[in-house]
Parts: C-alpha cells; sequence; structure tokens
C-alpha cells in the first residue's frame, strides 16, 4: 500500500507539473507548440508507467550489495534495509571500528559484514574487493552503491585548491575508483550501478560551487557508464536528494572565524566579517530546515536495486521544489541567474562586500 501510495503521489506531482510546463510554454511559444509538447510528455508519462510494471525482487536471497559511505546516513540506514530484505551486504565504512560501523555489526545479521573503506585509497578498495569476492553468495555481486560523500559550502574564494581536490577526491573520483574495480562482478550478475548526487549537479546554487563540481561531474560519469552498461543488461541509476542535512548530518558546521581565518588578506579586503556570519547563519538554518527522514532516498534506493525497470534518475525533493525544477530547467540562463536575485541573502552580500 505504501509503495502504491508512492506511486500515486509522484504521478500527480508529474501532472501538475506538466500543466504548469503547458502554461508556460503557451505563454511564450503559442498554442502550438502546447499541442506538441503535451503529446510528447504524455508519451513519456506512459513510458515511464509501463516502464514500472512488473514486481521486480521482493526478496535479496542469494544475491549481494556493496554500498560505500555505511558510517552514517543514507548508507547506514540502506545497509539494514537491505539486510531485513535478505540480501547479503558489504557495507564499507570509512572508519570500521566507529560507532555506526560497529552498531550495524551488532544488530545486523550474519548477512551484514562491516569492512573498512576509504573510497580514496586504492588500497583500501584492493582489499575490500578481495574480501566482497571471497565471501559472495551463490549468485554474486548484484549491485553497488556509490554513497560515500562529503559536503561543503563557501564562496569560491574561500576554498583553497585542496578543498576542491578533497571534494572530488571522494564524491568523484572515490565514486570512480570503486565502480571500475567492482564492475566486472556487477557485469557478470547483469545486476546495478547506483550513484548518490545532490539537486546541486544540476542547480548552481551561489556558495555550493565545490560541491557542485564533484556532483555534476559524478553524474556525467554516471550517464556515459549507463549507455555502456546497456550493452551488458546492467542498470545504472541516480539518487537526487534534496535536502536531508537533519535525517543525515552530511552538513559541515564551521564557525565565522574559522572561515575568516582561512582568508587572505586580500580577501579580508573583499570580504566582510560580518556578512560571512550572515551566510554561515544563512546557510545552517537552511540546511536545518531540510528533512528530518530518510525514507524517501532509502526508498528510492530500493527501487533502483530491485525494479525490474528502474529509473535512470530519481529526484528526491518536496511537491513544490520538484514544480519549481520542472520549470527552472526549461528557462533560459539569464533567467535562471536572476532568480538568485531574489533571496534576500544575495542582496545583504552585494551590499556588504568591500567594492
Amino acid at each position: 500500500m505504501q509503495r502504491a501510495a508512492g506511486t500515486s503521489n509522484s504521478m500527480w506531482s508529474a501532472l501538475v507539473s506538466l500543466v504548469i510546463l503547458l502554461i508556460c510554454v503557451y505563454l511564450y511559444l503559442g498554442v502550438h507548440i502546447v499541442i506538441y509538447s503535451a503529446f510528447t510528455v504524455g508519451l513519456l508519462l506512459m513510458a515511464q508507467v509501463l516502464s514500472q510494471r512488473g514486481r521486480g525482487m521482493s526478496e535479496g536471497f542469494e544475491r549481494a550489495v556493496l554500498i560505500t559511505g555505511c558510517d552514517s546516513g543514507f548508507g547506514y540506514q540502506l545497509a539494514k534495509t537491505l539486510d531485513s530484505m535478505g540480501f547479503t551486504v558489504f557495507g564499507g565504512c570509512l572508519c570500521s571500528d566507529g560507532h555506526g560501523a560497529q552498531t550495524l555489526a551488532k544488530e545486523g545479521s550474519q548477512r551484514l559484514r562491516v569492512l573498512q573503506l576509504d573510497v580514496t585509497r586504492d588500497e583500501d578498495v584492493r582489499l575490500a574487493k578481495a574480501l566482497v569476492e571471497a565471501n559472495l553468495p551463490e549468485k554474486g555481486l548484484w549491485a553497488v552503491v556509490n554513497n560515500a560523500g562529503i559536503s561543503d559550502w563557501g564562496e569560491t574564494e574561500w576554498n583553497s585548491i585542496e578543498d576542491y581536490q578533497k571534494m572530488a577526491d571522494i564524491n568523484l573520483f572515490g565514486s570512480i575508483r570503486t565502480s571500475i574495480a567492482f564492475l566486472p562482478l556487477v557485469r557478470a550478475s547483469k545486476g546495478r550501478m547506483v550513484f548518490v548526487s545532490s539537486i546541486f549537479a544540476f542547480f548552481n546554487c551561489m556558495n555550493m560551487g565545490a560541491y557542485s563540481m564533484s556532483k555534476r561531474g559524478l553524474e556525467a560519469f554516471a550517464d556515459c557508464l549507463r549507455v555502456e552498461l546497456s550493452s551488458f543488461d546492467v542498470k545504472v541509476s541516480i539518487i537526487q536528494p534534496g535536502n536531508f542535512g537533519p535525517a543525515t548530518n552530511i552538513r559541515t558546521k564551521k564557525t565565522t572565524q574559522e572561515i575568516w581565518d582561512k582568508l587572505d588578506e586580500e580577501h579580508k579586503l573583499i570580504f566582510n566579517r560580518s556578512y560571512i556570519e550572515i551566510a554561515n547563519s544563512y546557510f545552517q538554518s537552511s540546511c536545518n530546515a531540510g528533512f528530518k527522514d530518510c525514507r524517501m532516498v532509502i526508498d528510492a534506493m530500493v527501487h533502483a536495486l530491485t525494479a525490474p525497470n528502474p529509473k535512470a534518475r530519481y529526484l528526491l525533493v518536496s511537491l513544490v521544489e520538484r514544480m519549481f525544477f520542472s520549470v527552472f530547467s526549461l528557462l533560459p540562463t539569464v533567467i535562471k541567474d536572476a532568480v538568485f536575485t531574489i533571496s534576500p541573502i544575495y542582496h545583504k552580500r552585494k551590499a556588504m562586500l568591500y567594492l
């Protein structure tokens, strides 16, 4: 019943978005384009409904799934969920002796194995692969869920090259490193590859440049991989969560003083300390306003792993945000950029910079 309700809500969301889209198209381009757009989108909706038919896997016995980033958040919850569904779960943790890893090992069944996996280290990936290969169930490695990641915020000039490298090493190259290592096993089982991205892969929000860079690159990699692996009957899905900061605690907490101390004298002459304090407070409050439960994301991951025809992308946001993004993606760049001027933080920033 819960899955049926979820499908119904998704369809209503799509229909509402379609109505708004058609109104916008009519205002800009006229009635003929509206008819064409309605026909095209109608076909796409029909294809989506047909693609979701079929029962899919109700249990994962004799199939294994590797999940990275199981110390907390999405990875932790997904590991517990798949374990309860009968999958053999290999939960990769940055700190295998940490609280999250130890809790998983204690509360999970014998099918759940916690392993040390820092996705930025070749040696960790090599050892993890050897352990997985030595403990695979009869039907092999069904899927890899590239979930490990970090988040941070800050204006472009507040970050050092090392900050960008760290973000890319974990969020982008960590997923690439893990995927390449385990692809032969997933290909053999004609299974699934899942990548946890973000709305910031396509929504170029101010102060999220480093994070957006890593997630946009991740989606480019996953999109190319999806096309290539289709020849081997391997499905690739991208998970695009919105604001789940409270549910995952992924957000980076830092003080105004920490940000200020990191700036050199030149940038201290440009960026007002008071603005940094306001921006820091605004970011933290925005994160705290997000979803406090990650069930929506876990359900999407399970669907990507078990449905006969999983989606290429799962956009996981509120209904209002979904409607906004449906329209936003169609706007020309100049209008997209102008949208950000509506934000109160934008005007405070412009007034407080030392120009």
